[in-house]
């Protein structure tokens, strides 16, 4: 009906509303207010009716009025129904393309507040082509993942429904970072210079390098950003200088260099690259770590480099129960690792960096810890007399165990992880956010 009011103090007379807008979709009359059109961006389908909208006509949309209900629900609450479910997501997502409001719908379904830590499950395996077990992989925030296995890259959407594969220089790529859901950065430790790889259109658009005293060409160890740097561990193919280049992100044109290494005679500390960077942004600080194995068993450090200055914070020397990983929890103010030989997991309070206490990394407030094929979730618990960190056993038991889980990474709702010997990806997302 059209977008008209009638009241008793107007003796039944009808009133045109102009903030209503009447639409008919497939058929379906459907009403609402131009802000709720116009919440869905200035260039969209929807901002382009209530533009156009007028007391006597109702513009008539082609497409399904079912699908157009649920979108139309997601522009009033931000939020799909759970009658969404129902829906298969493929279809959901062409509406939305058709709409323009996609972003809409990746927010909604795949924002990293709808991670649910203590319920998640196996949900999903994202098969990958050809005989390479994965070697890394990347996520973006909001749950699109790359992975790299052999020479290729597989870029899995957000959905997890669409994917590419391309096929890069590297025999095999042993760094990768997603700076965004069609470009990565990727480096490995047999082949020269960082990469920026465009993998919508399968082309390396750009390739950085560090001109080390010997000029023997670069190798990339690890690879790391803030929101407005990219930070790249390089060591030179003759292993005997290393450094970190900090680049800025938008430009990729070099800003300083920490932690320059030349390495003389026997000076093994010097000699250890830093093969995990980590920006703590609510310290502003770089967590740098490299390990070394050596006929006297494994040695490392882990350090936090103020990037301005070029100075290091605080530096913690591993040569006892060295770490087999390292990650910082930047919510929680904490530095956890994994001991080499104990298979244990430490934390340090970032507060007062003093000692406390095979994969490792965090989401939010939640600290995960690989051993063999299981999980450990570490959580929070505040207790009168200080914080205490609670340990347990993650998922159901199911869906835990098997061959040693070798990857480990978190985008949008979802945990991403891989397993020894093992050609596909396991997706686990908690039950109460499925569609």
């Amino acid at each position: 009906m059209p977008p008209f009011v009638s009241s008793e103090a107007d003796g039944g007379v009808l009133k045109w509303q102009p903030n209503i807008v009447t639409i008919d979709v497939g058929g379906q009359l459907f009403q609402t207010t131009k802000q709720t059109l116009t919440s869905a961006g200035p260039k969209t389908f929807f901002s382009r009716i209530a533009e156009a909208s007028s007391p006597y006509y109702a513009p008539f949309v082609d497409r399904d009025p079912e699908i157009f209900s649920l979108l139309l629900s997601l522009l009033r609450t931000g939020n799909l129904p759970s009658k969404a479910k129902s829906f298969d997501l493929q279809d959901l997502i062409l509406e939305s393309q058709f709409y323009g409001i996609e972003n809409l719908l990746v927010n909604s379904l795949s924002s990293p507040s709808n991670f649910e830590p203590f319920n998640l499950h196996k949900s999903l395996l994202l098969p990958l082509n050809g005989r390479d077990s994965p070697s890394t992989i990347a996520t973006t925030r909001y749950g699109s993942v790359h992975v790299a296995h052999g020479s290729k890259i597989t870029t899995f959407d957000w959905s997890l429904r669409r994917k590419s594969t391309i096929l890069t220089h590297f025999t095999a790529v042993d760094s990768l970072l997603a700076l965004s859901p069609s470009l990565a950065a990727a480096g490995a430790t047999d082949f020269s210079g960082l990469q920026i790889l465009d993998l919508n259109k399968g082309h390396v658009r750009e390739t950085l390098t560090w001109e080390n005293v010997t000029r023997s060409g670069s190798t990339v160890q690890a690879i790391g950003s803030s929101r407005e740097e990219l930070f790249v561990s390089f060591e030179s193919s003759r292993r005997n200088s290393n450094t970190i280049v900090v680049y800025d992100l938008q430009s990729l044109k070099p800003v300083t260099e920490i932690g320059h290494n030349e390495i003389y005679g026997a000076d093994i500390d010097s000699a250890i690259p830093a093969t995990k960077l980590q920006w703590v942004e609510g310290y502003n600080l770089l967590m740098a770590s490299g390990s070394h194995s050596g006929p006297s068993g494994v040695s490392g450090n882990v350090r936090l480099w103020d990037v301005r200055s070029g100075n290091v914070v605080w530096e913690m020397p591993e040569k006892v129960d060295c770490f087999a990983d390292v990650a910082v929890s930047d919510p929680l103010s904490v530095i956890f690792k994994v001991g080499v030989n104990s298979g244990e997991a430490f934390y340090i309070d970032l507060r007062n960096l003093s000692r406390i206490g095979c994969k490792v990394e965090t989401q939010g407030n939640q600290v995960f810890c690989t051993k063999g094929g299981d999980v450990e979730l570490w959580s929070e618990v505040v207790m009168e007399g200080g914080r205490i960190f609670k340990k347990n056993l993650m998922g159901r038991v199911q869906d835990m165990g098997g061959a040693k889980i070798t990857n480990l990474a978190f985008g949008g709702s979802r945990m991403f992880l891989t397993k020894r010997d093992q050609h596909f990806v396991e997706v686990w997302q908690s039950s109460s956010r499925e569609l």
